[in-house]
């Protein structure tokens, strides 16, 4: 059965649509008797034939086969093509509003009215009518629901695209301006060691390059537009726990000395998570790196658990701090942070400094939260 509807999944609608007048026809083409054929035949045609554009033009459709059911009502020929009216209503609910639905299903019971006044057996009106109206109750509800699903879906769709829209700028955000700051904090520092220690100068530049190097990789991973002929980064891991002594030495480099203290194993705290621990220390460490004066320290502990890790970044700066009033850094690290329950406290610290603090949960403990 699972290979059958695979199958039938890869046919084009176009098939679907075509099959049933095929079938109209068919059936009356093998059981009308000869004199009655043409008649029969024609009326068939001409209820099930416009199904094949239904989808392309609902209403105009609907509007043809209602037609040609009048007609076949008139001319006192009862037809199992009389099924169309209820394909065609079908699709018309499935593709317009409500309004139009409506006067589409009134139209129908109208027919199904004027169907059970002819041809119902004398004293019989009542069941065939129920069974024709419920029929023509359950074609309207199955179309609006349709369309309501595929707006759903849409729905759901668009919120995806915006939230992987907003995923790829806070990365891109906190690649651009980490790399960026250590660049420049970097290359100040070449440009005033070129003279009186040209190595340290050189050490700098070259350092320079491998930030940016790193850069790039990590947009492409970020942007997924890995190419075939760049094996080195299509392997390079997402950053986790495990590059944040890394990240530490990196700032250390760009002149702002770093501590970092990891406390418990983290080695079942998922990837993802991993990279909004690397991605918060990040951007605090870029901010104290960017506004605070030469000379001030920073210090990062992180505190893994069963099911949540701590993240904790200080510093010796000045109380306040450029960056809680301007930019886009503690927003994107709130934003990260939510989405593992938790909540970002950055501000003054009352023996002087600034910090940034929050708690992730995942796991079991963030499904019952």
């Amino acid at each position: 059965m699972t290979t059958e509807r695979r199958w039938a999944s890869r046919l084009p609608p176009a098939v679907w649509d075509a099959l049933l007048p095929a079938l109209l026809l068919l059936h009356v083409l093998t059981t009308w008797p000869p004199a009655e054929l043409p008649v029969a035949a024609a009326l068939t045609a001409a209820l099930a034939l416009p199904l094949l554009w239904r989808r392309r033009a609902p209403l105009a459709v609907f509007g043809v086969v209602a037609t040609a059911a009048l007609v076949q009502w008139l001319v006192d020929v009862q037809l199992p093509a009389d099924i169309a009216l209820l394909v065609a209503l079908h699709t018309v609910a499935a593709e317009s509003s409500r309004r139009v639905t409506l006067v589409a299903a009134t139209v129908v019971e109208i027919g199904a009215v004027l169907a059970c006044l002819r041809w119902a057996s004398e004293g019989a009106f009542l069941t065939p009518f129920a069974a024709l109206t419920a029929m023509v109750v359950a074609a309207a509800v199955l179309g609006v629901n349709d369309r309501a699903t595929r707006a759903y879906l849409e729905a759901v769709r668009g919120r995806a695209v915006a939230e992987e829209r907003a995923r790829i700028t806070r990365e891109m955000h906190d690649i651009v301006t980490h790399n960026l700051s250590v660049m420049v904090a970097l290359t100040d520092a070449a440009v005033h060691a070129q003279h009186r220690s040209p190595a340290k100068a050189t050490a700098a530049m070259l350092q320079v390059a491998e930030t940016g190097r790193q850069a790039l990789t990590d947009m492409r991973r970020s942007l997924g537009v890995l190419r075939t002929d760049e094996p080195d980064a299509a392997r390079h891991p997402l950053p986790g726990i495990a590059h944040l002594e890394t990240l530490a030495g990196q700032m250390r480099t760009a002149g702002l000395p770093t501590t970092l203290d990891i406390a418990g194993g983290y080695t079942h705290i998922p990837a993802t998570a991993q990279l909004t621990v690397y991605r918060l220390v990040q951007e605090a460490l870029t901010n104290t790196l960017k506004h605070t004066p030469t000379g001030t320290r920073a210090e990062v502990r992180i505190e893994c658990a069963a099911e949540t890790v701590t993240v904790a970044v200080t510093d010796t700066g000045p109380p306040t701090s450029p960056a809680a009033s301007s930019g886009h850094g503690i927003t994107g690290m709130r934003e990260r942070s939510a989405g593992y329950g938790g909540t970002v406290l950055a501000g003054p610290l009352p023996g002087g400094g600034w910090g940034v603090h929050t708690r992730l949960v995942f796991g079991g403990a963030a499904a019952s939260a």
